[in-house]
């Protein structure tokens, strides 16, 4: 069996929430897409602080609703 990770290193690898040029990168996109899709609300960030971060969970909805409107 493999050696048992720690929650950091899980963490590190699958984070809860990303930056808007984090998301750009797993989406294929441009940061400004990022921004834009969150100005619209079509992408719903999550404010700590004055620093913006977009759940990894959130992508995955909004990917999923792009793939539901395509069929």
């Amino acid at each position: 069996m493999g050696d048992p990770q720690s929650l950091r290193e899980v963490l590190a690898q699958d984070p809860l929430l990303l930056t808007p040029e984090e998301a750009a990168e797993m989406l294929r996109v441009g940061r400004t897409t990022v921004y834009a899709l969150m100005k619209t609300g079509e992408l719903r960030p999550v404010h700590i602080g004055r620093s913006c971060r977009i759940a990894r969970v959130e992508l995955e909805r909004y990917v999923s609703r792009l793939r539901d409107l395509a069929l």
